[in-house]
């Protein structure tokens, strides 16, 4: 409560530091704890709040964790090093390393560290060495493709990938993280290819279906603008919530309804669906924007895509 968080901010503990996140927050190490595990299980790349729950879980809390202490001290560690607190990474992984020696997952932990500190050539020797012992390790596998693409070798990172791929055709990170290197590289046939095949895996996720329907509007041409339009509203229809996928409906339907190749229906239906899109943009924009002054800025950028589309329209 109100009580807690003033008592927590005004506090110090014994040596001097500012209140502790149980003191700030009024919580228990338990539902810190909880915490954690939720961010686990949501796959939450959240790396500061993490170490802020963490750290003083693993410092303050190591002997009533039980058997969850280990799972955390991999989850601290790596959102420390996303924060590049190193000296916290190697506590993490100094107390992994005692308790399960010889461990392919406390050696790749070593190798994302030597990531971090950019010693790639000692972290690909790490992986090789999990590879040489286990070669069925994913992990290590998508470890040594972080590599390449964290050096620029795109073309090397993409072949790797392909190859993993054919191997583990179910890994739908791996195949996401493919889709991102055809965009850098401007390749969006094969991008498009890459979220056809999660979009068949996972039909309810909207995400996917946006990110296939901003693949296709860069491609663009009539064909693709119509499929566009399509999945945007499809990503719409899974959750009506994506702004991202309205103002995609709004572009791909107006960009269709002016293309000169589009036949009178076409253009008819299209400027139909643009208008709805802007007309739930400025409805969202009014929404978010009730009694503030930015607001009135950005209704006037919707009132001018609607005066825009009436200008196509004539």
């Amino acid at each position: 409560g109100v009580e807690g968080d003033a008592r927590g901010v005004g506090s110090r503990d014994r040596v001097g530091n500012m209140a502790s996140v149980a003191d700030m927050f009024d919580v228990t190490w338990e539902e810190m704890r909880d915490k954690l595990k939720k961010w686990r299980d949501e796959n939450n790349r959240n790396s500061e709040q993490i170490v802020d729950v963490g750290e003083e879980l693993i410092n303050d809390y190591a002997s009533k964790l039980g058997d969850d202490i280990w799972i955390i001290y991999e989850q601290v560690m790596i959102a420390a090093l996303d924060l590049s607190r190193d000296n916290l990474a190697m506590q993490c992984l100094h107390e992994l390393r005692k308790q399960f020696p010889g461990s392919h997952r406390v050696k790749r932990l070593t190798g994302m560290r030597f990531e971090s500190l950019e010693r790639y050539e000692d972290a690909n020797k790490m992986y090789d060495g999990i590879l040489q012992e286990d070669p069925t390790n994913t992990a290590a596998r998508k470890r040594k493709i972080a590599i390449l693409k964290a050096l620029g070798k795109t073309t090397e990172a993409i072949r790797e990938l392909n190859e993993y791929l054919e191997q583990f055709v179910g890994d739908q990170e791996a195949w996401h993280e493919l889709a991102e290197l055809y965009i850098n590289e401007h390749d969006y046939a094969k991008a498009a290819f890459c979220l056809e095949e999660l979009m068949m895996t996972n039909p309810h996720n909207h995400l996917y279906c946006q990110h296939y329907a901003e693949v296709k509007y860069t491609q663009g041409g009539l064909e693709n603008l119509e499929i566009s339009r399509k999945y945007f509203s499809q990503a719409l229809k899974l959750n009506n919530r994506n702004m991202r996928a309205l103002f995609g409906l709004y572009m791909s339907a107006s960009h269709t309804a002016s293309n000169p190749k589009a036949n009178a229906k076409i253009k008819k239906d299209n400027m139909r669906y643009a208008t709805w899109a802007a007309l739930q943009i400025n409805k969202a924009y009014q929404l978010a924007g009730r009694g503030k002054k930015e607001s009135k800025n950005s209704l006037k950028v919707v009132e001018d895509m609607l005066e825009a589309l009436q200008i196509t329209q004539s």
